[in-house]
């Protein structure tokens, strides 16, 4: 059997933590990206909801609107 040194095995454990460094921070970096666009998509999202909410209540004053206008009309 091959018995490595002491320098050696700290050599190897040292090379599989940088691995493993490079490789968390790939990961890190995809999910920052990730993030990123998943805040803009909800901005954008939330931007529609307001719009469509501002849309609704406009609906909602013509609907009021006619209810009033047939109102006078039929008393």
């Amino acid at each position: 059997m091959e018995n490595k040194s002491v320098v050696e095995k700290l050599g190897d454990k040292v090379s599989f933590v940088l691995e493993e460094y490079n490789t968390l921070k790939g990961t890190n970096e995809a999910m920052r990206n990730e993030l990123t666009a998943l805040k803009a998509e909800k901005e954008l999202k939330n931007q529609e909801i307001e719009k469509l909410t501002e849309e609704n209540a406009m609906k909602d004053l013509e609907i009021e609107e006619i209810l009033s206008k047939i109102e006078s009309i039929l008393g």
